[in-house]
């Protein structure tokens, strides 16, 4: 019988030890990252207080095109970055989820700090 690893359980495992270091704040909250097969998903969360601030992805209405490749993650990472402006939020620390930071990941990175976030 051949075992097959389970690369979700791998994942979460990723996140939980990431989990262990970085912690978001009102100040400088964690700009969390979820990647599905067909779409993208961005959250600033307050980690002390256990609140969502802002949150994009390309489920939402006025998100027209496909949202499982790198141009979409960007403009998600854009978008999230134009509503945290919004809320006077410059700083945060970033949440890669367990995923490598490649591909999809890295465009939403890119297109944040092209946003104006810092991290």
């Amino acid at each position: 019988m051949v075992k097959r690893p389970d690369s979700k359980k791998a994942r979460l495992h990723r996140h939980k030890r990431v989990r262990g270091k970085i912690s978001g704040t009102a100040e400088c909250p964690r700009l969390n990252v979820f990647r599905s097969l067909q779409h993208i998903y961005a959250q600033l969360i307050d980690d002390v207080k256990g609140e969502t601030l802002v949150s994009a992805s390309t489920v939402e209405k006025d998100f027209a095109e496909y949202g499982g490749n790198k141009s979409a993650a960007h403009a998600v990472g854009k978008l999230i970055a134009e509503r945290a402006a919004d809320k006077g939020i410059t700083d945060c620390v970033f949440d890669r989820g367990g995923y490598i930071y490649h591909g999809r990941v890295q465009e939403l990175a890119e297109g944040a700090r092209e946003g104006g976030l810092k991290f």
